[in-house]
């Protein structure tokens, strides 16, 4: 409402009531304080009528702009946040409902895939309980093999020993007493020491004590948060070990595979660890474009670089099935699902750093939350590029050393078919990572903007708690 007073001369100035953006009546008071007020006062406004919201915009107390709104009752009108969310589930839900579908379409209908020519040896554990340098032949006095005696825990000859001849070669390994050990027997005589082969060590009790150490580490820096990540990775490599390579072994698709298999494990992941939420559903979005971007320039440059994905182990695979197997499609699969994992790190890591800036800065913006944001992200991108560079450079050390050996010259060694492959997975994945910050960043600006902030505690800070942290001008 309006309160007009006397006429007082030229001089007089018009007054409006302004809110002080709380719910409570607080006012700021033009000209001489005598004594308090008993009845609301204004704030003196020298334009006159119609310019009262400027005034207020210019103190920080627009309550029709994002973050300030202000407790009087303006109708039903739907919040923009809730807008946003919609949209939000209208680009993601299709999304989800396709994973799923795909999921149906390509789930394997065959058994497991049995190997073409020789069959299996089936595993057995023993122990190493004597070791003793012997000759390969008898008599030939050269003392190049080792004779091993291994005390048999399971199988056929389980609670008696078993004398093994190994090679003492450089390609081979060194065995001591006490080395656990798997040997595979080929279901022959169970009496006749060459039914039976060494093929590796047991490293099943080391590998546990691994992964509870792991488990520890997450649990307690992470708490719930890192239960969650755990469960999350148990859904992981259910997904992988249950559909993807079945499917694939099945003869499906390997690139449809992998897209359905890695848009499965990024909602089921994402959700699962941090939540659902808009921000969350950002970071799914921000994903999900990037590996959109990866899949087509993989197929891109698999095909211009003449690429066949058929190395050492897409070659055995295809010998052990006895079948065709699409090796490109192969290697665009691994080019995918090895991508999801960085890109998850990236995108929820910018999400995040949009959502901490709003909180501690409601009053940004969207580009201003988008710049401040890209700059954490160019520092994430510069390590990640070079963290997947040398991720990729690690697992193929010994065939990089390899051709360092063949005097051949950088250049034939860098278009030769297995550097080639390594040089378009680690470049293709860089591009979808540095993709995805700018995507994202901006993505999350445009949400955050609408998105209630948050206070210390993680929960949404309503206007009246916002409020008091500001302080209230003073008419001058």
């Amino acid at each position: 409402m309006t309160r007009h007073g006397s006429a007082r001369g030229p001089g007089h100035r018009s007054a409006r009531e302004v809110p002080a953006g709380d719910g409570h009546h607080a006012w700021a008071v033009a000209g001489p304080a005598t004594e308090p007020p008993t009845q609301p006062l204004a704030v003196v406004t020298p334009d006159g009528p119609g310019h009262e919201r400027d005034a207020a915009r210019e103190a920080g107390w627009d309550h029709h702009a994002p973050g300030n709104e202000h407790g009087h009752g303006h109708g039903p009108a739907a919040p923009a946040g809730h807008r946003v969310r919609v949209l939000l589930a209208v680009l993601l839900v299709p999304c989800a409902l396709a994973a799923l579908i795909g999921l149906v379409v390509l789930r394997p209908t065959s058994g497991p895939a049995t190997p073409a020519g020789a069959p299996l040896q089936q595993p057995v554990r023993g122990q190493v309980t004597a070791v003793q340098t012997t000759d390969c032949s008898p008599g030939d006095g050269q003392g190049r093999c080792a004779a091993l005696v291994v005390a048999m825990s399971d199988g056929p000859r389980a609670g008696r020993d078993l004398v093994q001849i190994v090679p003492l070669e450089p390609g081979t390994p060194r065995f001591t007493v006490g080395d656990p050990v798997v040997l595979g027997w080929s279901s022959g005589d169970p009496d006749d020491p060459g039914s039976y082969q060494i093929v590796d060590f047991q490293r099943g009790g080391s590998l546990a004590w691994l992964a509870v150490l792991f488990s520890a580490a997450v649990l307690v820096l992470g708490r719930w948060r890192g239960l969650a990540a755990l469960g999350a990775l148990v859904v992981s490599f259910a997904v992988l070990l249950l559909f993807v390579l079945p499917a694939i072994l099945d003869g499906r698709s390997p690139l449809a595979v992998a897209v359905v298999g890695s848009g499965v494990i990024m909602f089921a992941v994402l959700y699962l660890t941090h939540g659902l939420s808009a921000r969350t559903s950002t970071a799914v979005l921000g994903t999900l474009v990037s590996l959109a971007l990866i899949g087509a320039l993989g197929a891109g440059f698999t095909a211009a670089a003449r690429l066949t994905g058929l190395d050492d182990q897409a070659t055995a695979l295809v010998a052990s099935l006895g079948s065709g197997v699409d090796a490109r499609g192969l290697l665009l699969a691994g080019m995918v699902i090895g991508a999801l994992g960085v890109l998850d790190d990236v995108t929820v890591t910018q999400t995040s750093a949009v959502w901490e800036l709003r909180r501690a800065n409601p009053q940004l913006g969207a580009q201003a939350l988008f710049r401040s944001a890209m700059r954490i992200g160019r520092d994430h991108v510069a390590s990640a590029v070079n963290t997947l560079v040398l991720a990729y450079a690690g697992a193929s050390l010994p065939l990089l050393l390899l051709f360092s050996l063949s005097g051949r010259s950088l250049g034939e060694v860098a278009t030769s078919q297995d550097v080639a492959t390594e040089i378009v997975r680690t470049l293709v994945g860089s591009i979808g990572l540095v993709a995805s910050v700018p995507v994202t960043t901006a993505v999350a600006a445009l949400v955050a903007i609408w998105e209630e902030p948050e206070d210390e505690t993680g929960r949404r800070a309503s206007p009246r708690r916002r409020s008091r942290g500001r302080a209230t001008p003073r008419a001058g």
